[in-house]
């Protein structure tokens, strides 16, 4: 190993050096300067003064891993999990939680004011207290002899993991009785190499206390031995909890975790859960927010800024229409769109379940049902939108701003970069940014929410 040395631009794989931290990036790499080179170091804080081994050179920036904390920063603090370091689930593990809220305000201030042009500072970040054991859901990939774990960072590399600390404490549980049935019945993996085997996810849905609990076998086929003993195994492990023991066939070769076909194997064909008041079913292919507290949260934010008494809705990417449900009884009406027919489906049910008689929901892409809308004369007063990470394609911007002409559009965002962007396009289109409000729904990861307004100039 080569002694220590001050940083240059002559910087080497395998070189030593002493390195200040004084940024942070979005996914929680601590960054450093050494003779005008960005040095990226892991598991590191804003204050680190640190002995750094460079494991990557590249002609403008290199890449470190930490040797030893000579001066710790006022913002670290002790690391919890054991799997931080290994897994490709949590970002900052590493420092407190004030300074991780600090970083996912300015993320998304940085992105309103660079990307979207617009001068305003953020409300301040909505959070709970609670960083751990808040999500409601968990897929375990599974590996070579039925390994089950999360995977490492930006591979398919499973990390044995049998208890996360983001998920409810009996979940470990239901991994340990599932390893068992696997074990016992020599249940064959998926090898994504040769495509043969069958085991591919453990997938685990609950609702807000854990009283009911949903259990879904993805496999790569309709059968799998050994179903009594399973159904053993998991009742004896979770008791009167466990509602839905379900068979999901994905048979593709792609990295989408579910398939299309679920086979009801025991009890019941959804759970349940409340959320602002409004009763849910969620079935295997439903969206359901993972952190049901934060996300009753943003509901109330969502209806605080869609102001949808006596209005018309039009809610776009509806997912299981809980968004829209929360505020139909104040609507004159409401439309809800989403592609995933399961989640439909259910959005239908769960308005008939809370006696609402005012709301429609659409199986379609948004794109299509927005023109197919538009044509038969619906005219909303407020449109939301709650699209995936890439955003919303400008065409449906386009027929939004310009087809419904709504006097609000309420936004809510899972990635800063692309909100930012779709608000700079409904500038374009006549439609000015308000207000907006970042939500923490993962603490300890890198991903933050943003609920925001526009209206129409």
């Amino acid at each position: 190993m080569k002694g220590t040395k001050q940083a240059s631009a002559m910087m080497r794989k395998n070189d030593i050096i002493d390195l200040k931290i004084t940024d942070i990036t979005d996914t929680g790499n601590g960054v450093g300067r050494a003779d005008n080179i960005v040095v990226f170091v892991p598991q590191t804080a804003v204050g680190d003064v640190a002995k750094v081994k460079i494991i990557k050179v590249n002609k403008n920036y290199s890449v470190g891993k930490v040797i030893d904390i000579t001066e710790p920063s006022k913002h670290r603090i002790s690391i919890d999990c054991p799997c931080f370091s290994k897994c490709g689930g949590c970002s900052f593990r590493h420092i407190d939680y004030d300074c991780e809220l600090s970083l996912k305000q300015k993320r998304v201030e940085d992105c309103i004011r660079r990307i979207a042009k617009v001068d305003a500072s953020p409300c301040p970040i909505v959070f709970e207290d609670t960083v751990n054991r808040y999500r409601n859901k968990a897929q375990f990939p599974v590996g070579e002899g039925g390994t089950v774990g999360l995977y490492a960072p930006r591979s398919h590399r499973i990390i044995p993991v049998t208890d996360c600390l983001l998920q409810p404490q009996i979940y470990e549980k239901i991994v340990v009785a599932f390893k068992k049935w696997v074990g016992d019945n020599r249940v064959p993996d998926y090898d994504e190499v040769c495509k043969r085997g069958l085991l591919r996810h453990l997938y685990i849905r609950s609702n807000k206390d854990e009283t009911e609990i949903m259990v879904v076998i993805v496999c790569n086929g309709s059968e799998i031995p050994g179903k009594t003993a399973l159904i053993s195994y998991l009742s004896e492990a979770v008791g009167d909890r466990l509602k839905s023991v379900y068979l999901n066939v994905n048979t593709k070769d792609n990295n989408v975790i579910l398939g299309e076909k679920n086979i009801l194997l025991y009890g019941e064909k959804y759970i349940t859960d409340t959320i602002c008041g409004i009763s849910v079913r969620i079935s295997p292919n439903s969206f359901y927010q993972v952190n049901r507290n934060m996300a009753e949260l943003l509901y109330k934010k969502v209806r605080e800024y869609a102001e949808p008494e006596g209005k018309t809705v039009v809610d776009l990417y509806c997912g299981t229409g809980t968004i829209g449900l929360t505020m139909a009884k104040e609507c004159k009406s409401l439309y809800g769109v989403e592609i995933v027919k399961e989640a439909v489906d259910d959005a239908v049910q769960n308005a008939r379940d809370n006696g609402i008689n005012n709301a429609e929901f659409i199986c379609s892409d948004a794109l299509e049902a927005a023109k197919n809308l538009s044509a038969r004369g619906i005219k909303p007063d407020v449109v939301i939108l709650d699209p995936p990470r890439k955003g919303c394609d400008i065409k449906l911007i386009d027929i939004v701003a310009n087809n419904f002409s709504p006097e609000r559009v309420v936004y809510v965002s899972c990635d800063p970069a692309t909100l930012a962007r779709d608000i700079a396009v409904f500038g374009e289109f006549g439609y000015n940014l308000i207000e907006y409000t970042p939500f923490d729904l993962f603490p300890r990861t890198n991903h933050v929410e943003t609920v925001s307004v526009l209206s129409r100039q």
